[in-house]
């Protein structure tokens, strides 16, 4: 039969598998319709080409040369928008996990209440800042208080604590990191869609000329400006995406030190302060 402890931790656990963000599928699908009637639309409109006319027309703008790169440019879009829209949601995810004040501000704040012994104190600190840090911290004090009561060696009692601690950070950091293995695809997908699009422009330019049968510098370098817009959009893709992931890996960092720094000092204040 199952004690009520047990309990309390499973319906923890299933709860801490809750998806706490957006998902990357839903995301996806729509930059991907967004990509497409964008290229449709605005890139594709008659007024970016010559004789108003996308299909044969030379393109007259920046956003005609871009239609020309062919079915990459959405493509590329797709994974363009990708990045910003995971970006925005993964800096609102963060930042609620982070809770409402300055993550440095609490982290000292419960210490010092921790070096007082005053636990109700460092809860409450942990009930106003919320999110997944003051989350953690709130398990190991109630685990900390919980020990106080149990007839166990002391040795016992802080391995008691670190796998408190544990649990909780290993129901938690999952919500952190979601979507950020997508983002980090995008880093490299970004180049290579870009690099595809343009050799395939080339291979287009080049047998173009050959069936003319003759050379067309006007049309030569048409068609190199269409093939490299790939390359420069897919570079600029996967560069906003690295500078993301790396922006987003560093928030997590900071917060998962946050985590073992307060684990540490919870574990260290119950082996200075008590003597079983």
């Amino acid at each position: 039969m199952e004690t009520k402890n047990t309990q309390v931790k499973k319906e923890g656990k299933k709860e801490g598998k809750k998806s706490r963000g957006v998902s990357a599928g839903v995301i996806i699908v729509c930059c991907f319709i967004l990509a497409v009637a964008f290229f449709k639309l605005i890139l594709g409109a008659d007024t970016n080409f010559k004789d108003l006319d996308p299909v044969n027309g030379h393109p007259q703008n920046m956003l005609g040369t871009m239609y020309k790169g062919g079915f990459m440019v959405p493509a590329i879009l797709t994974l363009l928008l990708t990045v910003i829209a995971l970006s925005v949601e993964r800096f609102i995810a963060l930042n609620k996990a982070q809770g409402r004040g300055n993550l440095i501000n609490f982290v000292a704040n419960v210490k010092a209440d921790l070096k007082k012994n005053n636990l109700s104190a460092a809860e409450a600190l942990c009930a106003k800042q919320q999110g997944s840090v003051a989350a953690i911290v709130d398990a190991g004090l109630k685990k900390y208080k919980e020990m106080e009561t149990e007839s166990l060696p002391k040795e016992a009692k802080i391995e008691e604590i670190k796998a408190e601690l544990e649990e909780a950070t290993a129901l938690e950091l999952p919500s952190l990191q979601q979507n950020l293995p997508i983002i980090a695809t995008i880093s490299t997908l970004g180049t290579l869609f870009g690099l595809l699009g343009t050799v395939l422009g080339m291979i287009r330019s080049f047998g173009a000329m050959g069936d003319a049968g003759g050379t067309d510098a006007v049309a030569l370098s048409t068609g190199i400006s269409e093939a490299l817009i790939n390359t420069a959009s897919g570079i600029a893709t996967g560069a906003l995406a690295i500078m993301s992931y790396s922006y987003f890996t560093g928030k997590i960092d900071t917060m998962t030190y946050a985590i073992d720094e307060m684990g540490f000092a919870l574990t260290q204040t119950y082996a200075e302060t008590h003597n079983s």
